[in-house]
């Protein structure tokens, strides 16, 4: 009888400490080889801190829309369903719907932008309570765009671009770009999309307009189909320049902006210190940033990059 009661003893241990482990629901908006970067960065500062699935010390339930938004309200719910101790959610898209649908459970956003630019704040100007995590305002876009007239030396330079009108990021983007070629004497064309299935023939309508360089804005829409954009321009022979620092691996000439594994780990962090029982945060601004370029396509387009730009890995 002995043995059995210690048995049971352990027994009810080992089911009080799977209990104790912390459920984390992590929501991809869509499929995306940059956006995965911040995934990755988002559970290795969870390891770092202790909160390992594969010691068992956290559970993550991983889910990706695949840029559905129904299947992505669906995915929230389920997480709330679950109980889960915290959403992470990668990309605006699953920033907005998450705190949307729960003011309890704590979101750790990244790779989206501020609150105010997701328009998500109440009337006196505040964030959600339970929003966290990392966003990105646009400063950082006029450094990035001005690299064009840097490295194309044209007097009459013209730029193109495509954008989501249904992400207030994108649209603000596009707003404070074209104020900013305006200044700088830059002709810009930019034509809606209203999901990855138009932006093929979006874009190359865009360069039926003898556009010298495509921008790709921070947008979702730009991210996801982006081997189709960067095809067609190639194949135009247009540079593509970019914000977005993991684009460049993807094809892009050169970038100024976050790097999507350090903003995922940035929110990992943060995470890391709310399961460890740290209760006083609040939503960061993306820490790094980085000029990068990519020598294989300044080599094709025989353009030269000015100093301070790191090469990435081929």
């Amino acid at each position: 009888m002995k043995k059995y009661i210690i048995i049971a003893l352990v027994f009810l241990t080992a089911c009080h400490q799977s209990s104790k482990v912390p459920v984390v629901g992590f929501a991809d908006a869509f499929e995306d080889n940059t956006i995965e970067q911040a995934k990755t960065g988002f559970t290795d500062a969870l390891a770092k801190n202790g909160f390992d699935e594969k010691n068992g010390t956290v559970k993550i339930i991983y889910r990706n829309a695949q840029g559905n938004i129904p299947t992505l309200t669906q995915i929230i719910n389920y997480f709330i369903s679950e109980k889960v101790n915290l959403i992470a959610a990668n990309a605006s898209l699953s920033a907005i719907t998450a705190i949307q649908k729960t003011k309890s459970i704590p979101v750790f956003m990244m790779v989206a932008p501020t609150p105010t630019l997701m328009k998500v704040n109440d009337a006196h100007g505040n964030p959600p309570s339970n929003l966290f995590g990392v966003g990105e305002n646009l400063d950082y876009i006029d450094t990035s765009f001005l690299l064009i007239p840097k490295i194309i030396t044209k007097k009459s330079l013209v730029v193109g671009m495509i954008y989501n009108q249904s992400e207030p990021q994108s649209v603000e983007a596009i707003n404070r770009i074209a104020q900013l070629a305006k200044d700088n004497n830059i002709m810009l064309v930019s034509l809606p999309v209203n999901s990855s299935a138009d932006v093929q023939l979006v874009t190359a309508a865009l360069l039926n307009k003898h556009i010298d360089a495509f921008f790709a804005n921070p947008d979702n829409t730009v991210f996801a189909s982006f081997e189709t954009i960067n095809k067609l321009c190639k194949d135009a022979k247009v540079p593509v320049f970019t914000s977005e620092a993991g684009l460049v691996s993807r094809g892009a000439l050169v970038a100024y902006g976050a790097d999507l594994y350090q903003w995922g780990y940035q929110a990992g962090e943060q995470a890391a210190k709310y399961l460890k029982g740290d209760k006083d945060l609040h939503w960061e601004m993306v820490q790094l940033r980085k000029r990068v370029y990519n020598p294989g396509m300044a080599k094709y387009y025989q353009l030269n990059i000015p100093s301070g730009f790191e090469p990435i890995k081929q």
